[in-house]
């Protein structure tokens, strides 16, 4: 494979200190939620292994994850672009078009064949042949097909690649897919989320550089690193919840004392995320901090699964399940078993003194 620059050549000709070369590397462990003797070991990867070839293509979608990718943190998304990684192709962001661009996939397949990653924005519908998504006057789907054919792996950014998303809504007219159900030789991590995070995107490769291997993997195949938790169980509100004290609507005074938001519909006990502790925009806010009930974005199916505000049923834990009623009854059962079994002991004890007395 030619030779391609490694991440720390590009930042020393950008004038970065090897201070600031190793401060990055630690707040890039940090954001990845690894201890610091993981450090060592991405200081070692940036300074010796090549920037990471990778092709972005865009199907079905609303460019919403790329909106989020450019607006990263730790790290930022220029120098996700311009020094980790080698984006050589994203119509979204290149400067070449028609032709010119178009030939650029032809060019990484053949000089990185295996060793270059496919990352994929939105997804390919398939009926009509593929005729509602067009790219450089072929259907989306060959493009897709074509692309992956020589990749090392292929990442799936946002709900539309990981699940479909709104365009495979009932009744999905265009047939739109998830690209695993069209890519079926390659190993595909999934990174949901309407959109997704852009911390997460930018550190799921960034793990892939530093270790060489795909982040390990939840049954749907997202990364557990960032999808392992539920929304619920690190929300801020989650005391509410345990309390019993719900926003009842929306600008009502539980709202603006910032009750738990689960009668107004909020998916966050159902919702794999990182939201309630990474958020957006550099860590300010997320949904529910800002008044509004989790969608499930990041969950499959969760644009067909009736109204975004109809309120979860069966959700464990003390709160709207457990109400004061509910919770009047079972007290009541307990102390009425008791009076009866105080009631029984007494009867027995009775008995036992007349038996005594004959």
């Amino acid at each position: 494979m030619a030779h391609t620059e490694t991440f720390y050549d590009v930042m020393r000709r950008q004038g970065i200190t090897r201070r600031s070369f190793i401060k990055y590397c630690s707040l890039t462990a940090t954001a990845l939620g690894l201890g610091p003797e993981f450090v060592p070991q991405i200081v070692h990867a940036m300074e010796t292994k090549p920037r990471l070839p990778v092709l972005w293509l865009h199907g079905l979608e609303c460019t919403c994850c790329s909106e989020s990718f450019i607006r990263s943190s730790h790290p930022l998304a220029k120098d996700v672009i311009l020094s980790m990684i080698s984006l050589d192709y994203d119509d979204l962001l290149m400067a070449p078009a028609g032709y010119q661009a178009e030939a650029i996939i032809g060019e990484v397949m053949q000089k990185y064949n295996g060793n270059y990653i496919l990352a994929v924005e939105g997804n390919p519908p398939l009926n009509e042949d593929g005729m509602y998504c067009i790219i450089g006057g072929k259907p989306f789907v060959e493009q897709l097909r074509k692309a992956a054919s020589a990749a090392k792996a292929v990442i799936a950014w946002g709900s539309c690649a990981s699940h479909g998303c709104v365009q495979a809504a009932r009744p999905n007219p265009t047939r739109a897919t998830p690209i695993d159900k069209v890519i079926l030789d390659k190993p595909i991590i999934k990174v949901p989320g309407c959109p997704p995070i852009a911390e997460v995107m930018t550190g799921v490769i960034t793990y892939m550089l530093t270790f060489d291997r795909m982040p390990s993997l939840d049954r749907q195949g997202r990364p557990i690193m960032f999808y392992s938790q539920r929304i619920h169980d690190k929300c801020y509100r989650r005391a509410h919840f345990d309390a019993g004290q719900y926003v009842e609507a929306f600008d009502d005074e539980g709202a603006r004392k910032g009750y738990c938001l689960y009668k107004m519909g909020c998916k966050g006990p159902t919702t794999y995320n990182a939201c309630s502790t990474v958020r957006w925009n550099d860590g300010v806010s997320f949904p529910i901090q800002s008044g509004h009930g989790c969608l499930g974005c990041s969950e499959e199916g969760f644009w067909d699964k009736g109204s975004w505000y109809a309120r979860l049923q069966h959700v464990d834990g003390f709160g709207i399940e457990a109400s004061a009623d509910k919770v009047g009854a079972i007290t009541a059962g307990i102390v009425g078993a008791g009076l009866a079994a105080h009631a029984a002991v007494s009867a027995l004890q009775r008995i036992r003194r007349k038996g005594d007395d004959r």
